[in-house]
């Protein structure tokens, strides 16, 4: 199909959250410290294009089947990209703490790990929104295909919203309570997938949180 052939009949799904919550990682990549900043300062911009142009080319062309996927190909490759940056902060922040060289002080210490540990949050959220039931469109428009995480409403209807779908917030709540409880705390993984990706993303905010903030603290408190 055409990139720009429209699609009116689909229903379509908001991209406004997704577009702020790029924007905010790549504001927190630019706040960074210079000493443990790996990517050129250029970099967040032109990799943030990958995801926010093909966006505004959803929105434009009524989710033209082409725009879709070249959207699922840059938020992959966003997400790539910029979680690997983000892990290479996190292994810098720990080498520092190795060495003890005094080249990264608490404040900053601190500071950084939090910058990592809500990026794993964002980056964890667009990528389960992307691939949840073939992504926003295949999900808003019920297409058949198996879910990755099963929602409590789809459980209890009668509580719900008419027709209620999952959207990029409850999405964020999933990454955001993975990230902070380390467990799923409402939606439960029903892929192998969904398992593996809860559990990386898991593994990273445990290691940020007990070994880089907690060390940070412990700097500070003396």
């Amino acid at each position: 199909m055409p990139m720009n052939d429209p699609s009116p009949t689909l229903r379509i799904e908001p991209r406004w959250p997704v577009t702020l919550t790029v924007l905010f990682v790549l504001l927190l990549l630019e706040l960074l410290p210079a000493r443990v900043r790996l990517l050129p300062r250029w970099a967040p911009y032109f990799i943030g294009l990958l995801v926010l142009a093909p966006a505004v080319g959803v929105s434009l062309t009524r989710a033209a089947a082409g725009w879709r996927r070249v959207e699922r190909l840059g938020t992959y490759l966003f997400v790539l990209a910029t979680g690997t940056a983000t892990l290479a902060v996190l292994g810098s922040l720990i080498g520092a703490m190795v060495r003890r060289s005094g080249e990264v002080g608490g404040l900053q210490l601190l500071t950084s790990s939090i910058a990592v540990w809500v990026c794993n949050v964002a980056l964890f959220a667009i990528l389960y929104w992307q691939i949840d039931r073939g992504g926003p469109e295949p999900r808003a428009n019920r297409a058949p295909v198996r879910p990755d995480w099963q929602f409590p409403q789809a459980t209890a209807p009668d509580d719900a919203p008419p027709g209620w779908l999952p959207t990029f917030v409850d999405y964020l709540f999933l990454a955001f309570t993975t990230a902070a409880a380390f467990s799923p705390t409402d939606a439960l993984p029903m892929t192998a997938r969904a398992k593996l990706l809860m559990m990386l993303q898991g593994s990273i905010s445990l290691v940020t949180i007990v070994v880089v903030a907690s060390r940070a603290i412990n700097i500070l408190g003396n």
